[in-house]
């Protein structure tokens, strides 16, 4: 299914800035706001970085696109979505990777309690050193 069709299927109107952010998504990565509106605008010329921000909260709210949060980062944003996959985030550099859902089925883990919400996602993020860091805290 390519970008318009994809942006029909969740309801939303198909626009330019709307297919060239669903591009640079597609292109792989957990990217901040300021490198996709730098791609888009390298696709489109002329878009505000609010544009930009609208159009990632639309994809977001649509399930097109998937926001994170990182704690201490900036928002980042990916196209891998409704798979229910964790994150793992280097504290030396930031580097983003993903992780396949930690046991079985979604949500993955099972809560100690889950305060009376019929829980369908889980959310993990794993904390560490990536390979290239650890090579420059042994080299220092």
């Amino acid at each position: 299914m390519n970008g318009a069709e994809r942006l029909r299927a969740r309801g939303l109107r198909v626009t330019r800035p709307r297919l060239a952010v669903l591009e640079v998504l597609a292109e792989g990565g957990h990217l901040e706001v300021e490198e996709i509106a730098r791609r888009v605008r390298a696709r489109l010329e002329s878009v505000s970085t609010q544009a930009v921000y609208d159009v990632l909260a639309a994809l977001s709210r649509a399930g097109l696109a998937r926001r994170l949060e990182p704690a201490g980062s900036p928002a980042r944003y990916e196209a891998r979505t409704g798979d229910n996959h964790h994150h793992v985030v280097c504290r030396g550099c930031g580097e983003i990777g993903d992780v396949d859902c930690a046991v079985g089925a979604a949500p993955c883990l099972e809560p100690s309690t889950s305060h009376g919400f019929m829980i369908d996602e889980a959310e993990v993020t794993f904390w560490g050193l990536c390979g290239a860091c650890q090579s420059r805290r042994v080299e220092d």
